[in-house]
């Protein structure tokens, strides 16, 4: 069958379906107007109003590349809430990839691979997977995710769960201990996130043929899924508005955590604190630092600072809207295996917009200001504070 029989056929699904569409009204005593229609509607509104509100003083929009990529950050959060939250059923749940290289928000990370899964605590679930390499994985369940959230309800990373020789696991997800491998669902939970990060000389999310396998199964038995009807669809619409409405948000530095600067181009002291626990999309083992660059045309900010003993650590660029800058064509981001360091640890990076001939160039985009995000994972010791200096280049 070539192309034209192909289209002649939906053709005549298109005809099949005019001529059947009174009947099968009458049948259902359905109308065309529907709840979905009005799911639909409500979320169209809210993006409306969202574009609405990039307007406003919140927001602190200025100039056509700030809206721009207002818009942008919105699409990837819609792209993903099309992704993970239209079909949920916590049933009969799936894994999605929360980011990649060209879908980005929340603070991905160039050098980690994440995994959603939307759940509820009623149930009882198994997870299989592969480390497939990893730094460290972990697994991480939401409270209230869909909305703005309620934090995070219980972790579990790869330091407390069993692997056989070839890396593969089994991990029960459960309100009531179980023995093995057990990650604890509380009241309330609503997804599970999995963190896969990996210290590489190319960051793993440049790498698309590098796979993880994970699965995750009800283990309770559940009646096949019944066809799309119009409640159903207009349920994972409203799923896909809630998630908007929770993740598309101005930064708000009234409530920011310590560990977040507002003075450009230092950096506040990155200490363990239980800040993340209440953020639902942090990580529990991070340790974070966070601070705004400002830089003009021959500007550069010189960091310096030490690796401390941890199972992982970076820096990545951010835009504004906590976005990673392109890493698929520049250096954006640093980890341990990248940097060129001294035997201690210790290093120095440079925050520019052209090549200064620094072997740990981290490249703006010719971006006047941005975000510096720091990761510690499960540090070891004290982190060194990380001392910045602007200088103009030659």
């Amino acid at each position: 069958m070539d192309r034209r029989d192909i289209l002649k056929g939906a053709a005549l699904g298109g005809l099949a379906g005019s001529l059947l569409s009174s009947q099968v009204l009458a049948a259902t005593g359905s109308s065309p107007d529907s709840e979905a229609a009005a799911a639909l509607a409500e979320l169209q509104q809210t993006l409306d109003e969202l574009e609405r509100d990039f307007a406003s003083a919140g927001w602190k929009l200025r100039t056509p590349q700030d809206f721009a990529e207002a818009r942008r950050v919105l699409l990837h959060t819609l792209m993903h809430g099309l992704q993970a939250w239209l079909e949920a059923d916590p049933q009969r749940p799936f894994f999605t990839p929360f980011i990649n290289r060209h879908k980005k928000l929340l603070g991905d990370n160039p050098d980690a691979r994440y995994f959603s899964a939307v759940i509820d605590s009623s149930q009882r679930y198994r997870i299989r997977g592969n480390i497939a390499g990893a730094t460290y994985t972990s697994f991480t369940v939401e409270l209230g995710a869909g909305t703005d959230g309620d934090g995070i309800g219980a972790t579990l990373n790869d330091t407390e769960f069993e692997t056989d020789a070839n890396g593969d696991y089994e991990i029960i997800v459960s309100a009531d201990k179980v023995k093995g491998n057990w990650l604890r669902l509380p009241p309330g939970a609503t997804s599970i996130t999995t963190r896969h990060y990996y210290e590489r000389k190319r960051s793993i999310n440049n790498d698309p043929l590098h796979q993880i396998p994970i699965s995750i199964e009800n283990m309770r038995g559940v009646d096949p899924r019944q066809p799309p009807s119009d409640a159903s669809i207009a349920a994972g619409i409203r799923r896909v508005t809630t998630f908007m409405r929770g993740n598309v948000i101005a930064m708000n530095t009234d409530s920011s955590p310590a560990w977040v600067s507002r003075v450009p181009n230092e950096f506040a002291a990155p200490v363990a604190d239980d800040s993340n626990q209440a953020q639902t999309y942090a990580a529990k083992d991070n340790v974070y630092a966070m601070a705004p660059f400002v830089l003009g045309p021959d500007q550069a900010l010189i960091i310096r600072g030490r690796f401390p003993k941890c199972r992982f650590s970076n820096v990545v660029l951010f835009n504004r809207f906590l976005q990673t800058l392109d890493y698929e064509t520049r250096q954006v981001s640093l980890n341990r295996a990248q940097a060129q360091q001294e035997a201690d640890g210790s290093f120095e990076m440079v925050v520019a917009h052209r090549n200064p001939g620094h072997p740990n160039w981290l490249d703006t985009e010719g971006r006047p200001y941005g975000i510096m995000f720091w990761r510690f994972q499960l540090p070891e010791e004290e982190i060194a504070p990380l001392q910045t200096n602007v200088v103009t280049l030659p």
